[in-house]
């Protein structure tokens, strides 16, 4: 069974999130993986359609991780990687978009598998295309358009770590 077909272990929407809210939660998850870098070992997917945020909220959640200079789409790429410090610890930081892949083998192919079961935090943008081959996932992030200015934001906890920062995130003024 694959982490998509159960039913997430904790769900938690946001609505109507303009830009500044949608970086408050991102700063949120990084102050989160700051306070403990061992959190860091995490998988989010982001899922949404052309349009709906998934880049601009992993440009808000590296740049409160500390991430300078420019932050792009790895579309042509496929993966961008960064390097963090949180509190003392180097974690990198693996941002991924699969939009280019056709066939979940070009996956396996590409060497993306290894990147990311290696430690550190990873940001996977159109997960569908690596399909079953991606692996546990402890967060997937829906985005939404709510208008052309505002989205929802659904957060589905897969795992324990995912459910902890969820937690982490609603429980935060």
């Amino acid at each position: 069974m694959h982490d998509d077909d159960q039913p997430p272990r904790a769900q938690h929407t946001w609505h109507h999130l303009d830009e500044e809210a949608l970086a408050t939660l991102a700063q949120r998850l990084a102050a989160w993986l700051r306070a403990d870098p061992g959190r860091a070992n995490l998988r989010l997917t982001l899922h949404g359609e052309l349009g709906a945020g998934k880049t601009t909220w992993t440009r808000h959640l590296l740049r409160a991780l500390g991430v300078q200079g420019r932050i792009q789409s790895p579309t042509y790429a496929l993966v961008e990687p960064y390097e963090v410090t949180l509190g003392t610890t180097a974690v990198t930081v693996m941002h991924a978009d699969l939009y280019r892949l056709s066939d979940p083998r070009e996956w396996l192919d590409a060497g993306l598998a290894e990147l990311m079961d290696a430690p550190g935090l990873k940001l996977v943008e159109w997960p569908e295309r690596a399909g079953r081959l991606l692996g546990t996932v402890d967060v997937a992030l829906h985005l939404q358009h709510d208008d052309d200015h505002h989205r929802h934001l659904t957060w589905q906890a897969r795992t324990a770590a995912g459910e902890a920062a969820l937690l982490a995130l609603r429980s935060t003024p």
